[in-house]
């Protein structure tokens, strides 16, 4: 029976790689030159920890972050800028998860879609990834169209496609 994978994963050497990349360029700005910038990134728990001098600074330093790790194929949605930066002395500083890995809410609402999309196939989960089975490739690849036009807020890969 055809089945496939629906996962939500950031690959750590690209977002590694981004974040090098921003450090190497926000160090050649002109309106960065002799301030405080400062981007340590956690690979165990994906978790930036930004510090620069003002808060315009800091919506600088996050575009382009956000802009170097799309094009490393980090989609956008995965940086999670819930918590608001912060004054902590002269400096201001904030906290940006990369959401990697379905959290349980985020796999049922894939799963409800898919039921209601009325497609005839299957959804099952499995720690953090969404199995779709059913016994035409074509309604599985109808799966991922539809999927394409949900508004999760997270992004979305497929892998294991089996026929």
């Amino acid at each position: 029976m055809p089945s496939f994978d629906i996962v939500s994963k950031v690959d750590a050497q690209a977002l590694d790689n981004a974040v090098n990349v921003t450090t190497k360029e926000i160090t050649n700005r002109f309106d960065f030159k002799g301030s405080h910038v400062q981007i340590d990134l956690d690979k165990k728990e994906f978790k930036l920890k930004l510090e620069v001098e003002d808060e315009m600074k800091m919506r600088q330093l996050i575009d382009v972050l956000i802009s170097r790790a799309h094009k490393q194929g980090i989609a956008p949605e995965a940086f999670d800028q819930s918590k608001e930066p912060y004054q902590s002395g002269k400096l201001v500083k904030q906290e940006v998860l990369v959401r990697n890995g379905l959290k349980q809410e985020d796999a049922k609402k894939i799963v409800k879609l898919i039921k209601e999309s009325g497609l005839k196939v299957q959804a099952s989960i499995n720690d953090d990834i969404v199995r779709v089975t059913g016994k035409k490739i074509d309604d599985l690849q109808e799966v991922i169209q539809a999927s394409k036009g949900w508004e999760l807020g997270i992004p979305l890969q497929y892998e294991n496609m089996r026929s």
